[in-house]
C-alpha cells in the first residue's frame, strides 16, 4: 500500500500538465484512473491535491474557460499547466515632460526591455486604448470631456502633475487599457499584468498625483458590466493611499478596497476605504509584513471575491524619494509572495499593476517591478 498517496497524486497531476502544456486541459478523473483501480471514491482526494497545487501556482484549474476552485461546486473542471503571464505595455505612447520633471517615465521602457532580455515565462502585447464607454463607467462625462478637449483648469493640471497634451490623453487611455487587458487575461489564466498602471489617485471627476483615469476602477466596472465578476477586491500596496479608488467605490459593497500605506505620505487628505492601514515613517520589513498579514485577514472576512487588482508599487522601498517606509528589496518580494499566495489560495484571478516608484536610481525601481513579475510567474 502506498504510504503517501497525496505525493503520487501530485506527481501524476503535474506530469499530465507538463506533457500537455498550458493549451491542453485534462479532467481530474484522468489522473484518478492512472492511479487507482477503484478511482471514483478517490476523486475527492484528487481534487484536494489539485487545489493545493493551484494554490502554489503549479497548476491552473478552469471551469467554462474561467479560473475556478477545484473544490467548489458548479460543474466539471479542467486542469492544465499554468500559462505564461500575459503582460501589457504602453511605453511607446510617450508622454512629453519638461526637463527636470521628477516622474521617471523611462522606467516603463526599461522594465519592458528587462523582461524581453529575461527568461521569464511571459508574453508582451500592446493593449487597445480604453474607450469612452469604459471610462464613463467610473468617470463623469464632464471630466472626460474636458480631459480629452484640453479644457482642464490650471489648478486641475497642477493637481495631476503632468502638462496637458494629446499624448497625455492617449497615454492615459492606453495605460488604463493595459489594466483592462490584464483583467481579461486574469479571468482566463489566473493572472495578468500591466507594466504600468496603478493610477489610484484619480477620482470620478478629477485627476491627481500623476493619475488621470483610475485604471483599477475602470477594469472592475468593465468586468461587472459584462456580468463576468460580481465581487472584487483592490489590494493597494503603493506607499501612497489609494484615495481615488476609495472614492470610486464608496458605498459599494460589491468592491472592497485595501490600502497599506505610509501615514505621512501623499495625499495629505486621505479618503477612507474599507481597510486602511497607515504605517509610521521608517517602518521596516518585519513590521510591514505583520501589518500586511493582519490586513489580509481582515480582507478574508469580507470575501469571497471573483476578481482582484493588485496594485503593487515600488515606492515602499527604503531609497524611494517620495516614500516614507523602509522596506528592502527582499522585503518587497516577500510582500508580493504573500499577496499572491493569498490570491491563489482562494482561486481569485488577479490583474497586477506596477504603480509608483521614485528611487533616485531608476534601476532600483525596475528591479522591484521585475521581482514582482517574477513572483507572479513563479510558484
Amino acid at each position: 500500500m502506498d504510504a503517501d498517496p497525496d505525493r503520487r497524486i501530485a506527481e501524476t497531476l503535474t506530469r499530465l500538465a507538463a506533457a500537455r502544456g498550458p493549451d491542453k486541459t485534462f479532467c481530474p478523473s484522468e489522473a484518478a484512473r492512472h492511479l487507482f483501480e477503484d478511482w471514483r471514491p478517490r476523486m475527492g482526494d484528487v481534487r484536494r491535491v489539485a487545489a493545493g497545487l493551484c494554490g502554489e501556482g503549479r497548476l491552473r484549474c478552469t471551469r467554462g474557460g474561467r479560473v475556478a476552485d477545484p473544490l467548489s461546486a458548479g460543474g466539471p473542471i479542467r486542469l492544465s499547466a499554468r500559462p505564461p503571464l500575459r503582460a501589457f505595455f504602453s511605453d511607446r505612447f510617450e508622454l512629453p515632460l519638461p526637463p527636470g520633471h521628477r516622474f521617471p517615465m523611462e522606467k516603463y521602457r526599461l522594465l519592458r526591455e528587462a523582461i524581453e532580455s529575461s527568461d521569464l515565462p511571459m508574453t508582451l502585447a500592446e493593449p487597445p486604448a480604453a474607450s469612452d464607454e469604459q471610462l464613463l463607467r467610473v468617470h463623469t462625462p464632464e471630466y472626460l470631456r474636458r480631459v480629452v478637449a484640453g479644457e482642464l483648469t490650471p489648478v486641475e493640471v497642477r493637481r495631476i502633475g503632468f502638462p496637458w497634451s494629446p499624448q497625455m490623453v492617449e497615454r492615459s487611455r492606453r495605460s488604463t487599457g493595459a489594466t483592462l487587458a490584464a483583467a481579461r487575461a486574469a479571468l482566463a489564466d489566473g493572472h495578468g499584468a500591466n507594466l504600468a498602471g496603478g493610477t489610484h489617485h484619480a477620482g470620478p471627476e478629477r485627476g491627481q498625483g500623476y493619475c488621470v483615469f483610475n485604471d483599477a476602477a475602470v477594469a472592475v466596472r468593465d468586468l461587472q458590466a459584462a456580468g463576468d465578476v460580481a465581487r472584487a477586491a483592490v489590494i493597494d500596496l503603493d506607499v501612497h493611499q489609494g484615495n481615488g479608488t476609495a472614492e470610486c467605490f464608496a458605498g459599494d459593497d460589491s468592491v472592497v478596497t485595501l490600502s497599506v500605506h505610509g501615514e505621512k505620505n501623499f495625499p495629505a487628505r486621505k479618503r477612507a476605504g474599507d481597510i486602511d492601514v497607515a504605517l509610521p515613517p521608517g517602518t521596516g520589513d518585519a513590521e510591514y509584513l505583520d501589518a500586511l498579514d493582519a490586513a489580509l485577514d481582515r480582507l478574508d472576512a469580507l470575501g469571497p471575491f471573483d476578481f482582484a487588482v493588485y496594485t503593487s508599487g515600488a515606492d515602499p522601498y527604503a531609497a524611494d524619494t517620495l516614500g516614507s517606509l523602509a522596506l528592502s528589496k527582499p522585503g518587497l518580494l516577500e510582500r508580493d509572495r504573500r499577496v499572491l499566495a493569498w490570491l491563489r489560495g482562494r482561486s481569485v484571478p488577479a490583474a497586477v499593476t506596477m504603480a509608483g516608484g521614485y528611487s533616485p536610481d531608476v534601476e532600483d525601481i525596475v528591479d522591484v517591478h521585475l521581482q514582482t513579475l517574477r513572483a507572479v510567474c513563479g510558484p
